[in-house]
């Protein structure tokens, strides 16, 4: 059944590409550490893997990226799929009145994924493609699509917001790799998408490559972007003279500093930079994705019960074709991706998460 009378999201309201969150600083708390350990098949749609040896697992709790089947591929690190309530998910339900809520970290400026439309009504609710999945967490956990609390979360304040319990989760187009899956617990991945260049129409950017060459680059602080364009630049995989030292806590802000010509490009996920072309017909993609990444939602480390729900939410989600990923993908997506959904579809999981 078609979801279509949503609650009021509960955040004030926005407007145009400019608009900023005012959000409250977070308090850094320590990270949580990831238990890894061998192979665990998920019973129905997924499949089990190897195990870690015990070297392995040592080395994981020092740093999950020492461990190079991890860091290949982080996004197989998650626990299989149950139905089952555990104590986290008693928590939420012991909520009483207003407060009977899940209480998620999203975007509200990222168009088409968790933004607000200025032709929304009177509180220009949130909408998208993230957004759609929340309501569908919130159907299955308490039973009403619209028994979410929305809070809005900047990039570099994701990891933060899960870890002080300010929210129960986070679905803001967050990427799973091998430094966040010990500091956070993922779903199995909801989406497929890869770094690319944002930049005018007019500029010399071609994409990622050598037309980078003495250009002021902007990314999210805390984004993956950031990460790679600092790893390559270490490596000399970037060329030398590219200017990385633009970030912003917002990745909607390189954006405002692109119209503002204070930078000349800007690197993001692929699926982000698209809908932001939508937004403003003078900048356009450059170039092809240079990584592949993946999305997944985020919970606390130790959230297991909830981990295993939301990815069994997943599968159910994908397989509903009425009101499911696919159409919601349709609605949100397909205008600014490709029509065809099949670039941005998750491969088959793996549950390789034991405990």
């Amino acid at each position: 059944m078609r979801m279509r009378g949503r609650g009021r999201a509960g955040l004030k309201g926005w407007g145009g590409v400019g608009a900023m969150a005012a959000v409250c600083a977070l308090v850094l708390s320590l990270a949580l550490l990831l238990p890894l350990a061998g192979s665990h098949g998920d019973g129905s749609t997924g499949t089990g893997g190897a195990g870690l040896t015990r070297a392995e697992r040592a080395a994981a709790e020092d740093d999950p990226c020492l461990v190079p089947a991890i860091k290949a591929h982080p996004e197989e690190q998650t626990l299989s799929p149950s139905g089952a309530d555990g104590p986290t998910i008693d928590k939420i339900k012991a909520r009483e009145g207003e407060k009977r809520k899940l209480i998620v970290g999203v975007d509200q400026n990222s168009y088409r994924w968790g933004y607000r439309n200025p032709n929304g009504g009177e509180h220009a609710d949130l909408e998208g493609f993230d957004i759609d999945l929340v309501h569908r967490i919130a159907q299955d956990i308490l039973g009403d699509p619209n028994a979410v609390q929305f809070k809005a979360i900047p990039t570099n304040q994701r990891i933060p917001a899960i870890q002080n319990g300010r929210v129960d989760m986070v679905v803001r187009t967050m990427t799973i790799n091998c430094t966040r899956v010990g500091q956070v617990a993922f779903s199995a991945p909801y989406f497929k998408t890869g770094q690319q260049v944002l930049a005018p129409k007019s500029s010399t950017v071609k994409g990622y490559d050598g037309t980078l060459a003495k250009k002021k680059i902007c990314t999210a602080e805390g984004s993956t972007a950031y990460s790679k364009l600092e790893e390559d630049k270490k490596a000399g995989t970037l060329v030398a003279s590219a200017d990385i030292r633009s970030t912003v806590p917002n990745q909607l802000d390189c954006l405002v500093r692109l119209q503002l010509g204070e930078v000349d490009a800007v690197v993001t996920d692929g699926a982000l930079a698209a809908s932001q072309a939508a937004q403003d017909p003078t900048v356009e993609l450059k170039g092809s994705p240079f990584t592949t990444e993946y999305y997944g939602v985020a919970m606390k480390s130790d959230a297991h019960d909830l981990v295993r729900r939301v990815n069994q939410i997943l599968v159910d989600y994908r397989k509903d074709t009425t009101d499911g990923w696919q159409a919601s993908y349709d609605r949100w997506l397909s205008a600014t991706l490709d029509k065809s959904s099949a670039k941005s579809e998750p491969p088959p999981p793996k549950y390789l998460r034991k405990s």
